[in-house]
């Protein structure tokens, strides 16, 4: 055939539109697969068979284009019409594939539009193209107790990129639930609000270490950087620079000079030590933390510090897990003390400006001093040289509750969690903030975020109930509580069960579990061992029992005094202890103790903790006969947010208020509309 004729030919059976067409489709398929695929868990392998499937269709296509026509008796072969029908069917052909041609284009162009936005998540939130998480790396090595070192590897690697202002990077605590290659890259990335990906591994062994690093578009499934870096323990804070800087280039992130500089750091020359530190940051970033887990922390950063004493970011780590001891109530210790200030002291020498010693100071100030304006201050230095570390929104939310700044700690709540959407511990503590708020129902919700990440989480459960109590749903509150005893591990869970009953008024049964707890428990803590039979004070108390409570509390008040005299300004002990003189009829001396923690802790510098400690001193008033001073501090804690949360239908339901129900004022407070 004469090539003109044939191109005449082409254009005459419409196969020229045909190709358009089916290039337009196959456009719009092709990007609709790799959208709405990985919404429904379909393996990429899908939609690389949709686009081998279209590719090879094309030819065939173009064949059946040159060889069938459209007709209104259906399709037909070419060769079986006579010219004249043939010419129709022809134009009629070619109008249909010019309606196709049309409203794919219009589908394409209305994509390409959309496409010039940034997507957005189910919240309406955009997500940033320069939006990383890192998952955790897989270990390969042969010595599976290398997992610590490819977690250490994750956390520096990300602790670099949270220095880059340009680049927002999810915390670990949210990318570590995660496995370290997971199936369908799109859907996590959508639960945690980024674009991109990094995936890793890393393998260990002896002073060589192998760590392989990608970096893929979520949504496309493109790789935008991959590479494997062989070298010697000692260089593996170049491997991390350069991997950080890598990806910052790749998503086309601006770095400024003092970031360049802050990624080239190199913390230590002692792979020992480092190998210490690494073991430390593993230990402090589990799920869940136990006290043991802190010392053993530590313990670690102990030894890196001895190792290497120039090794500053060890001693900022170490000044810092100090801290977090000192601030909870069980360790306030002078010893606790001194060994924060010590080790941040010599982090201020070796590196006074870094960003995380300048951490350290903050968490100094804050939970050791409590000089809650001066941490606020230091904590804003910090958020400039890490953007993009979720401690520091994290921390100010604490700090802001504790001034008593309710609107302000909710806002950096929100803001903690676009960086780590899936930190269990900064949802409970934004759970936590609403019900201190009595925003009930915006706890319930934070809580059942928290339930969607760690299903049945007997902890999470409990606390739903303690909302379920505050309302006065005994109901709800006691069908989360089914089937706790006194073998459940868990403190809060077992304290909440406690109070259920007793909100229920089922006394001889609280007792039970109570010294179930006592006698069949093993290895209880020194404070476990004198809690429960502190609790067995209240209990009985509570049931009416008096002989029984001043017995038990006599037996509680020498291990009591000891505490006390061991930690002095801890209010927490002064608190209990003002309980058992209550008890034991003390009247002078378990007023003083009260008031004075008050005067250690008062709500004025711990809008938190301090009106619990106002709670406790009405509950000793009450005790010691002095109800008319009790009742106007209970209708004061009605209106302030604090960690207690008392309501009207706790006081309604609660025997320990029981001595005061005869009082009219009291009853008016009971009466009071539940907030």
């Amino acid at each position: 055939m004469n090539p003109t004729n044939f191109l005449a030919e082409l254009k005459r059976r419409n196969v020229y539109r045909a190709a358009v067409a089916y290039g337009v489709v196959a456009w719009f398929l092709t990007q609709l697969t790799t959208q709405v695929f990985p919404f429904f868990e379909i393996p990429n392998s899908a939609v690389r068979f949709v686009v081998i499937a279209l590719a090879v269709g094309f030819p065939i296509a173009m064949l059946l284009s040159w060889v069938y026509e459209f007709t209104p008796e259906g399709v037909v072969r070419t060769e079986d019409l006579n010219p004249a029908k043939a010419r129709s069917s022809q134009r009629a052909t070619g109008r249909i594939l010019d309606f196709i041609i049309i409203g794919a284009l219009l589908l394409v162009i209305a994509m390409l539009i959309v496409g010039r936005f940034p997507f957005y998540r189910e919240t309406g939130e955009a997500i940033s193209k320069k939006s990383v998480a890192v998952l955790p790396f897989e270990n390969l090595s042969e010595d599976k107790a290398n997992t610590y070192f490819a977690e250490g590897i994750q956390e520096e690697i990300l602790t670099r990129l949270a220095k880059i202002a340009d680049l927002k990077v999810i915390s670990r605590t949210s990318t570590q639930r995660y496995q370290s290659k997971p199936g369908n890259l799109a859907e996590i990335a959508k639960q945690l609000g980024v674009a991109n990906i990094v995936e890793g591994s890393v393998q260990k062994a002896g002073d060589q270490v192998r760590v392989n690093v990608q970096l893929v578009n979520a949504q496309t499934d493109f790789h935008l950087w991959a590479d494997t870096y062989d070298r010697k323990l000692v260089d593996i804070f170049v491997v991390e620079s350069d991997i950080a800087k890598a990806i910052a280039e790749s998503l086309q992130a601006k770095l400024t000079g003092g970031e360049q500089r802050a990624l080239a750091v190199k913390p230590t020359n002692n792979p020992e030590a480092y190998d210490a530190y690494l073991r430390g940051l593993a230990l402090e970033a589990r799920t869940t933390t136990s006290p043991d887990d802190s010392e053993k922390a530590i313990g670690f950063y102990e030894r890196a510090v001895q190792l290497d004493p120039a090794f500053a970011l060890a001693w900022a780590r170490l000044s810092q897990a100090n801290a977090r001891v000192y601030f909870g109530v069980l360790d306030s210790t002078t010893a606790r003390r001194d060994a924060t200030e010590r080790a941040l002291k010599t982090a201020q020498k070796l590196q006074p400006n870094s960003p995380e010693t300048l951490l350290a100071q903050a968490y100094y100030q804050y939970c050791v001093l409590r000089d809650y304006d001066l941490a606020k201050a230091t904590f804003g230095r910090v958020r400039e040289l890490l953007p993009g570390n979720s401690d520091v929104p994290g921390a100010l939310a604490l700090i802001a509750r504790r001034q008593g700044h309710w609107d302000e700690s909710v806002a950096y709540w929100e803001q903690t969690l676009v960086l780590d959407p899936r930190n269990t511990e900064w949802l409970r503590s934004a759970a936590e903030t609403y019900m201190m708020l009595r925003q009930f129902p915006a706890a319930l919700k934070t809580y059942d975020r928290l339930l969607d990440l760690v299903p049945n989480d007997p902890d999470t459960v409990a606390l739903e109930a303690r909302i379920y109590q505050a309302e006065g749903n005994l109901e709800q509150a006691g069908k989360l509580l089914v089937g706790v005893n006194a073998q459940t591990l868990s403190l809060t869970v077992f304290l909440t069960k406690k109070e259920q009953l007793f909100l229920e008024r089922h006394f001889d049964e609280g007792i039970r579990l109570i010294n179930s707890r006592i006698t069949e428990s093993r290895d209880l803590s020194d404070i476990q061992r004198l809690l429960y039979p502190f609790l067995m004070v209240q209990a009985k108390q509570n049931a009416g029992d008096i002989a029984g409570s001043r017995a038990a509390a006599q037996q509680v008040l020498g291990p009591e005094e000891t505490l006390s005299q061991k930690d002095p300004d801890n209010p927490f002990w002064l608190a209990g202890l003002s309980h058992i003189h209550a008890v034991l009829g003390q009247k002078d001396a378990a007023i003083k103790e009260a008031e004075r923690a008050i005067t250690l802790l008062p709500s004025g510098k711990d809008a938190v903790i301090g009106p619990i400690y106002e709670e406790s001193l009405a509950y000793v008033e009450i005790l010691v006969g002095e109800k008319n001073r009790a009742i106007p501090r209970l209708q004061r804690l009605l209106k302030i947010p604090y960690l207690g949360c008392l309501t009207p239908a706790l006081l309604r339901l609660h025997p320990m208020w029981d001595p005061l129900r005869g009082d009219p004022a009291f009853q008016k407070l009971c009466e009071e509309k539940q907030p």
